[in-house]
């Protein structure tokens, strides 16, 4: 392991490779600690310390820039409005015909699918800046904390704050691509890992001051098992074998070889756990707009959400969050994966499942495995995203407790793509990877 780690910084390229994407991730993670303008920089430090929670609504997108949502920097929005154009852009692809069309005309229509995206992206960013600070001015992105964020409300301050924080986010998906493109790994993924891992060491000293060394010790060993059982799972997979019929093209032979499918277990990824916190999060945001307006008297409906479907810690709003990322499993799979399209491909080239025919069979055969496999992936997810409620509900420490939920299975994920692609490349060069 270590002769492995020593050949990857003696191979020149692939030294250089990894020192430009680590330059790339110093300067997005110093983009997430520079202020934008006009913020009172001290006040936002202040209402950071005295606080541990946030709204609902935007505790997800602050763990995806790696805490500058709150610090309401210059890449606030972090690389969450491109993860939302990326799966609006996907989900398209069903809705809209065009899309699809694109999706299947090779490296063109991706590249021209990449440019919407870009769009769409940009788009995004300018609204939840907006948004964002539009809650910063009205004093509600913290709770229990009343100290002005901003040093003034002038029409044109705001303007600025929020194209910055719009250049921000496009400036992220160009560190994004450059690390896609000259350095190693996927930029986008690597950029989210950089986020999350940021505020690991942070959580750790907050267990470690608030719990003791006991529970310290024991969320590490939590950590380390959950982190063995996500790799296990995630590297798990349903190989269907296929078989290909010989073809004879004047004197040459092709065909004849056997291969397979793999289908994942966990085809979804980290894709219904963030439906399933948005959907979750829309009648906390009706419940905030309904109090409002009507601040003296609080209807019903207000009152059950505010009790039920706000706390994490509650068996109601565990039970919903479960069954929604069960459901959207199912959903995400579903417009994702074509058995129909990939039994087509197997036919015209000649491909077959033993003892399955080719055609409508074929594609049928597919989706009973894809169904029979998606049950324990969604089960799994669903088990992983409520350990932090869990943790929660058992010892209080939901805003600290690090492993869990969309962070392991991002780092896991991203973690274990970025060793196979630097594994790959060892093996251009050497005899020997990384990996054994």
């Amino acid at each position: 392991m270590f002769k492995a780690v020593v050949r990857i910084f003696r191979t020149p390229d692939l030294r250089r490779k990894i020192g430009f994407t680590l330059v790339i991730v110093a300067l997005f993670r110093l983009g997430s600690v520079i202020p934008a303008p006009f913020v009172n920089f001290s006040n936002v430090q202040a209402c950071v310390s005295s606080t541990n929670n946030t709204s609902g609504l935007y505790e997800l997108v602050n763990l995806f820039s790696g805490g500058a949502l709150l610090k309401l920097s210059i890449f606030a929005m972090g690389i969450m409005p491109y993860i939302t154009a990326s799966i609006i852009v996907q989900l398209l692809r069903v809705v809209i015909p065009r899309f699809d069309v694109l999706y299947k005309e090779g490296q063109s229509g991706q590249t021209k699918l990449t440019q919407y995206t870009r769009y769409l992206t940009i788009a995004l960013g300018l609204l939840q800046s907006t948004t964002l600070v539009t809650v910063a001015r009205s004093g509600a992105l913290f709770q229990n904390c009343t100290q002005e964020l901003l040093v003034s409300d002038e029409w044109y301050q705001v303007v600025l704050m929020i194209i910055t924080m719009t250049a921000g986010t496009g400036l992220i998906m160009w560190l994004g691509e450059l690390i896609t493109e000259r350095g190693v790994g996927n930029g986008m993924s690597l950029l989210i890992f950089t986020s999350i891992a940021a505020g690991f060491p942070a959580s750790l000293g907050a267990i470690w001051v608030a719990k003791g060394p006991e529970v310290f010790f024991l969320v590490l060993l939590v950590g380390l098992a959950l982190v063995a059982l996500v790799v296990f799972v995630e590297q798990s997979q349903r190989r269907v074998p296929v078989h290909y019929a010989k073809r004879v093209v004047g004197r040459r032979t092709y065909g004849g070889n056997n291969t397979y499918i793999p289908i994942k277990v966990n085809m979804a990824g980290v894709v219904p756990v963030i439906f399933a916190s948005s959907l979750l999060y829309l009648p906390a945001l009706l419940a905030q707009f309904a109090q409002a307006r009507n601040s003296t008297e609080v209807a019903p409906w207000v009152t059950f959400i505010s009790n039920y479907l706000t706390r994490g810690d509650h068996p109601l709003y565990m039970l919903i969050y479960f069954l929604l990322i069960v459901g959207f499993s199912y959903f995400y799979i579903a417009i994702t994966f074509n058995p129909t399209e990939v039994a087509d491909n197997m036919k015209n080239y000649g491909g077959f499942i033993p003892g399955i025919r080719a055609g409508q069979p074929t594609a049928d055969y597919l989706r009973y495995v894809l169904t029979r496999i998606t049950l324990p992936g969604s089960l799994y997810l669903g088990f992983i995203a409520l350990i932090p409620l869990v943790a929660l509900a058992l010892v209080d420490a939901n805003s600290s407790f690090p492993f869990g939920g969309t962070s392991i299975l991002i780092i896991v994920g991203v973690g274990l793509e970025t060793v196979k692609q630097i594994d790959s490349q060892l093996q251009q060069r050497h005899y020997e990877g990384l990996l054994r």
